[in-house]
């Protein structure tokens, strides 16, 4: 990838930047109109779609897991190019005719949500996207944006959910005799 293409700093979020960023979405949303159902792009969807359902009633909540095969791993530019594959995605017959939104922490490259809006619209889904951030000077598309967005950024953004959550700082139980964790 090309150097200059790259974030410049890191911009760390709390969660309370992470709310602010829900409360300007919503009134965009909801302006919007209904939708059906909702598709999580895993794993940076996971919460703010979780956050975003909750407040917009959206019951019906899918989720969608794309990967873009590094098999090209020396060549950045070629490797843009891959098509995606879809881990898991949503059965046709629940998104055909309906108004999906489909949500992800951040529009960088705009590859995956690319990749799982135009698959919604394949089997007849009115598909729009939404992402806490916009990051259009990473983006391969220069036509297409998110439908809808929080903010527009240049940095790399480090969620709250992103720090700290190593399963080397997870311990199960209450500390046992010793400071170790009790394996009740």
């Amino acid at each position: 990838m090309d150097p200059a293409r790259h974030p410049i700093r890191h911009e760390l979020l709390t969660w309370s930047d992470v709310d602010k960023l829900v409360d300007v979405l919503v009134p965009q949303l909801r302006a919007a109109g209904h939708f059906d159902a909702m598709v999580m792009i895993t794993r940076g969807g996971l919460i703010p779609g979780g956050m975003l359902c909750e407040v917009l009633n959206i019951t019906e909540v899918l989720i969608a897991s794309v990967d873009f095969p590094r098999e090209l791993a020396g060549d950045d530019k070629a490797r843009l190019l891959v098509w995606p594959q879809f881990l898991q995605f949503p059965d046709e017959k629940l998104l055909a005719n309906r108004r999906v939104l489909i949500v992800d922490d951040v529009w960088g490259s705009g590859r995956t949500s690319t990749a799982v809006k135009n698959r919604c619209r394949s089997v007849g889904a009115a598909a729009f996207t939404c992402v806490l951030h916009f990051n259009p000077y990473r983006s391969l598309f220069s036509r297409a944006e998110p439908d809808f967005y929080g903010a527009v950024t240049d940095a790399y953004i480090v969620y709250p959910w992103e720090i700290g959550r190593s399963l080397d700082s997870i311990h199960a139980g209450a500390p046992g005799p010793g400071g170790q964790p009790d394996s009740n």
